[in-house]
């Protein structure tokens, strides 16, 4: 069960970050990802805030394919 939480809240936010035009936009729709996934796997919606959050905001930096503008 962790490690599916853990595969989601970092697959996820890349998914939803990729078709957004700035770093701040990805960061929020990763946060807001993180969050419900966290919540709905029995984690906790502030580290997955946070986790897909950063996600988000880096992943134009981490050379996600469909991240790279």
């Amino acid at each position: 069960m962790r490690l599916t939480f853990i595969a989601l809240a970092t697959a996820v936010p890349f998914i939803l970050s990729g078709c957004l035009a700035n770093d701040t936009e990805r960061g929020l729709a990763g946060a807001a990802g993180g969050a419900v996934i966290a919540g709905a796997t029995g984690g906790s919606p502030v580290t997955g805030a946070v986790v897909g959050g950063a996600v988000g905001y880096f992943c134009r930096d981490l050379r996600v394919p469909g991240c790279i503008e």
